[in-house]
């Protein structure tokens, strides 16, 4: 093996962010692709201008407030959806993919990882409901360090825990921002670019763009 572990981002990259809302959008109507697009945008968001504030908070208040967002941006749409919708995040669908593309990683002698922004309850819920249980080898959260991505001591969850060197380390992740932030702190990075969106933060490229984890 050329990496000693290969690290993967939890949303958007193992499991569809947008699978909760998919669930439901018969109830929540034509506005269902955008207010599903609003929520992750937002969740997102609060993360970064809460860790530029220095006011963290558990990854699921962040989801839970996006929400609360997207239901006054869609007024039409049924806010007595809400914990239907909160209940959905807990067990997002993983992409079709994932499963044997880690099991052929960790089947080579990898150790198999997933770091995420995600609270610990949320990301083992999903990783329990998609049966990666028996695959993944360690779940890092942000929340221990109390800073999300992409503060470098999240990244440094990994290398301390593993005593690896960082460019011992591949990671995967869907979010070009997330892939400049593990560049920058030494990682080979693979940017899964799913939705075939431009490409940014050229100063800190991927070593790799892969439409999917398939051909990893």
């Amino acid at each position: 093996m050329s990496h000693a572990a290969y690290v993967f981002d939890a949303y958007g990259t193992l499991f569809d962010v947008h699978a909760a809302v998919r669930k439901h959008s018969a109830a929540l109507g034509p506005e269902a692709q955008a207010f599903s697009d609003l929520w992750r945008a937002k969740q997102l968001e609060y993360s970064w201008v809460r860790s530029l504030m220095g006011a963290y908070a558990d990854f699921w208040v962040l989801t839970e407030q996006a929400l609360d967002y997207c239901f006054q941006t869609f007024p039409a749409i049924d806010r007595s959806l809400k914990p239907a919708l909160l209940d959905a995040y807990w067990t997002l669908d993983c992409y079709p993919e994932v499963p044997f593309v880690l099991k052929g990683l960790k089947d080579a002698g990898a150790r198999i990882a997933i770091l995420s922004n995600g609270s610990p309850a949320m990301l083992a819920s999903a990783v329990k409901n998609a049966a990666l249980d028996i695959i993944i080898d360690d779940v890092f959260s942000v929340d221990s360090v109390k800073a999300f991505k992409t503060a470098p001591e999240a990244y440094d969850l990994v290398t301390t825990q593993y005593r690896l060197y960082p460019q011992a380390v591949s990671f995967q992740s869907s979010n070009r921002w997330d892939i400049a932030g593990a560049t920058k702190f030494g990682f080979r990075t693979v940017w899964i670019n799913r939705a075939n969106t431009p490409d940014e933060y050229m100063d800190f490229g991927p070593s790799l763009i892969l439409p999917t984890l398939e051909s990893l």
